[in-house]
C-alpha cells in the first residue's frame, strides 16, 4: 500500500459541546461498577467548580490527545475549568501543538505491518498514524522557537509560553490547548519535556549552537508549579492516567512542606486510569494510597479505571452543560511569573 492511501482518515477530534451528557452521567449515578465511578468523578469535579477558592490542575498523560480527545482538553481551558496543566511532552508537542501546525493524526489498525509501516515513515500509536516527516518539521518549528530565544535557562512552562506565542501568528488550526492556555494565561508544565518531539529539536538546537542555547530547567518547573500550590492553597487535580505528570503535581504539597510553608493536601482528587494497583507503579497506585503520603485528602477521590477517551467525553460534557464554569473566576496563575 502507498503511503497516501494509508493516511487518508483523519481522527475526527470530539466536540463534548455538541452533545449533552447530563442524562447519561444522572443514569450512571443509579448504576455500579465503572459507571458508578464516572458519575461520582463527575460530581466531584463539578464540586471543584463551584468552589470558589479551588485551583483545578489537569494532569495529562498517554495518548487520548491523538485518540481524539484533543478538542476536550482545549475546551477545559477554553471554558475556565482548569487553572494549570502538567502534561507530558508527547500530549504538547507531538499531538497538540503537532495539530496546531496542520497536521493530522489519521485512524489506522493495530493489526498493521509495521515493518511496513517504518518504510512508509509512518508511526503507529495502537491504531492511529502520524506521518513521521511531518512529525519531524514539527521538531524544527521548536528548534526554530528555540533558536529566536535568548540562550538561558527555561523553565518548560516559559518554552510551552513561547510556543503558544508563536501559534497565535503561525497557528494553522486555531484553538489548540497550547494557543488557548497562552491567551488566557493558563501555564502548562512538562517537567520530562525532552521525553517528546521537542526533544529532537532542542537537541539539534544545541549541537548547533554548542555556545549559545538554551536549557529546560525542571527543578525551576518544580518550584513554580509549588508555588501555585502555596498561593493557592485549596486545590483539586483531574489526572488522565499517570507518569511524570501525576507524580510532578501531587508531589508540590511535601515540596511545599519541604519550603516550610503548611498546605493541605489536594482536597480534591479523580483519576482516570486502565493501570494495575498490584505491581506497585506510581501510575497505578490509588488516590487512598497518595493520601498516606501526605498528597491527597480522601474526602473527595475517586478512582475510575477505564480507558480515558470512552469517559473523559462524558464527564466534560455534563460538566460543560452544567454551567458553574461560567461563574468561575479565572486564575490565571501564569501572571505569578
Amino acid at each position: 500500500m502507498k503511503k497516501k492511501a494509508l493516511l487518508k482518515k483523519p481522527v475526527r477530534h470530539v466536540d463534548v459541546t455538541s452533545f449533552d451528557a447530563t442524562p447519561i452521567i444522572d443514569a450512571m449515578r443509579e448504576m455500579s461498577f465503572t459507571s458508578r465511578d464516572t458519575a461520582a468523578a463527575a460530581d466531584i469535579f463539578e464540586r471543584m467548580l463551584r468552589d470558589k477558592g479551588c485551583t483545578i490542575v489537569l494532569s495529562l498523560a498517554g495518548s487520548t490527545s491523538a485518540a481524539g480527545c484533543m478538542q476536550v482538553y482545549a475546551d477545559m481551558v477554553q471554558y475556565n475549568m482548569v487553572d494549570a496543566v502538567v502534561a507530558t511532552g508527547a500530549s504538547i508537542v507531538d499531538m497538540d501543538f503537532f495539530e496546531a501546525l496542520g497536521f493530522k493524526h489519521y485512524q489506522g489498525s493495530p493489526n498493521a505491518d509495521d515493518r511496513q509501516l517504518r518504510e512508509l515513515y509512518i508511526d503507529r500509536i495502537y491504531d492511529t498514524y502520524i506521518d513521521e516527516e511531518q512529525l519531524q518539521a514539527c521538531d524544527m518549528t521548536v528548534k526554530k522557537i528555540a533558536d529566536a530565544l535568548p540562550p538561558k535557562p527555561y523553565s518548560s512552562r516559559e518554552f510551552i509560553h513561547e510556543m503558544g506565542r508563536y501559534l497565535t501568528e503561525h497557528a494553522v488550526k486555531k484553538g489548540s490547548l497550547v494557543e488557548l492556555a497562552y491567551r488566557h494565561n493558563v501555564p502548562i508544565f512538562c517537567p520530562a519535556f525532552t521525553d517528546s518531539s521537542a526533544g529532537f529539536g532542542l537537541v539539534k538546537h544545541q549541537v548547533e549552537r554548542p555556545d549559545r542555547h538554551l536549557t529546560l530547567d525542571s527543578i525551576r518547573d518544580f518550584y513554580e508549579l509549588t508555588r501555585i500550590k502555596m498561593e493557592a492553597k485549596t486545590t483539586g487535580v483531574f489526572m488522565i492516567g499517570g507518569g511524570v505528570p501525576k507524580n510532578f503535581i501531587q508531589d508540590t504539597v511535601i515540596c511545599a512542606e519541604v519550603l516550610g510553608r503548611d498546605v493541605p493536601m489536594h482536597k480534591y482528587a479523580v483519576q482516570i486510569t486502565v493501570a494495575d494497583a498490584r505491581d506497585g507503579a506510581c501510575s497505578s497506585s490509588t488516590l487512598k494510597e497518595a493520601s498516606s503520603w501526605g498528597k491527597v485528602d480522601t474526602a473527595f477521590e475517586q478512582m475510575v479505571f477505564a480507558e480515558a477517551g470512552s469517559v473523559l467525553p462524558l464527564i466534560v460534557s455534563y460538566l460543560y452543560h452544567q454551567e458553574s464554569w461560567r461563574k468561575r473566576k479565572r486564575r490565571e496563575w501564569a501572571k505569578l511569573f
